[in-house]
């Protein structure tokens, strides 16, 4: 029986796109200079979080110096900080930064995975490698059982969660467009969309606090009404 211990065993071991292994592994030995008396992870990145929580956060993939360098999804990057703050004014989290993967954070309710699991050059992943590592998510959203809202960080999540509802046998018919705020019924799943949280979203103003704030205000509320339903 596959249990999320194993899925993530297998995905930090995983080395099936020759470009993002070796561009991973390459950022580890590098290193940033503000960073270069970390010991980088330089592995692929597993979710993280409550697996009983109803409310799931997708994005596209860990940062090169972020998560590839922590070792936790979204942990020690500018989105993380914006992510994490967010979360712990929701009641997600039990503190408001993510620093390092023994800082003591915990998530309730909430569960924090992405759609590519390993650093890509420039935060472009192909299509192909999208497609291959896509099958880790097929098979972690059935073992994340109480999941009933999604939140996709931007259009690269918001289309990752479709293509693994549609494997899932729950596609829609007509494929709900991306927008910020945009919800989207797909089987026994609620999608909600929301800009990432990324410097180039923060800094120009697209996405400020107050909107990350609704989104996950919105999350909390349509979670409850799916587990009355």
């Amino acid at each position: 029986m596959v249990t999320l211990k194993l899925l993530n065993d297998e995905i930090v071991a995983c080395r099936r796109c020759p470009r993002l292994t070796a561009w991973r592994e390459q950022v580890a030995l590098d290193k940033r200079k503000s960073y270069r008396d970390d010991d980088y992870w330089g592995k692929p990145i597993t979710g993280f979080g409550d697996p009983r929580g109803r409310v799931l956060v997708l994005g596209l993939a860990p940062a090169a110096h972020g998560g590839n360098r922590t070792g936790r999804v979204f942990t020690g990057d500018r989105s993380g900080d914006w992510l994490f703050a967010a979360l712990h004014r929701a009641g997600f989290a039990n503190q408001p930064t993510s620093i390092h993967r023994h800082d003591g954070l915990r998530l309730t309710d909430c569960y924090i995975t992405a759609c590519v699991r390993c650093a890509p050059p420039a935060n472009r992943p192909t299509i192909d490698e999208r497609d291959e590592c896509l099958h880790y998510l097929v098979r972690e959203l059935p073992l994340l059982k109480k999941v009933r809202v999604i939140v996709c960080l931007g259009g690269f999540a918001w289309d990752g969660a479709l293509r693994t509802l549609a494997r899932l046998d729950h596609g829609p018919g007509k494929k709900p467009a991306f927008g910020h705020g945009v919800e989207a019924a797909i089987g026994p799943y609620l999608l909600l969309g929301s800009y990432h949280p990324s410097q180039q979203n923060t800094f120009t103003g697209r996405l400020t606090r107050q909107m990350l704030d609704r989104i996950f205000k919105r999350a909390r509320l349509l979670a409850a009404r799916a587990h009355v339903q």
